[in-house]
């Protein structure tokens, strides 16, 4: 039996939702990419979901967390902004970061904070657009 629906290819990932004192959402946007989207990753080998978070977190934006401090949020799933033809499998976590001031580093270009009245003209990844971007 053949199926004409093929089942998306998937990328799982760790996700943080920060926000900031006015509730503006943190979002990156990776060298050579278009789109802005959460802070996070991909796992390596034998990495919990909040383990693979706290590494990403500091390698891309500076942040020390504990995975102690994570507050998961749930499984969630959206197109790939950067990968087409993949979903991506998020393991979301709300952070907070205290008084910490996130610098863009390794991959990460840009970085910005929005809400969904200030995020117009900007290419939002649909994981954040669809279940994070703040009001």
């Amino acid at each position: 039996m053949t199926s004409d629906a093929i089942a998306p290819r998937r990328i799982h990932v760790s996700a943080a939702v920060i926000t900031d004192a006015e509730g503006r959402l943190l979002l990156v946007r990776k060298a050579g990419t278009t789109a802005f989207m959460q802070p996070g990753g991909k796992p390596e080998p034998n990495e919990t979901p909040a383990e693979t978070l706290v590494r990403e977190l500091a390698e891309e934006v500076g942040l020390r967390v504990d995975s102690d401090a994570l507050e998961a949020l749930g499984s969630f799933a959206a197109s790939a902004a950067n990968e087409p033809g993949f979903e991506v499998v998020a393991d979301v976590f709300r952070v907070d970061i205290g008084n910490q001031r996130p610098e863009p580093a390794a991959e990460i270009a840009e970085l910005r904070w929005v809400t969904a009245g200030t995020a117009s003209g900007i290419e939002i990844a649909p994981l954040a657009r669809e279940y994070f971007l703040p009001a």
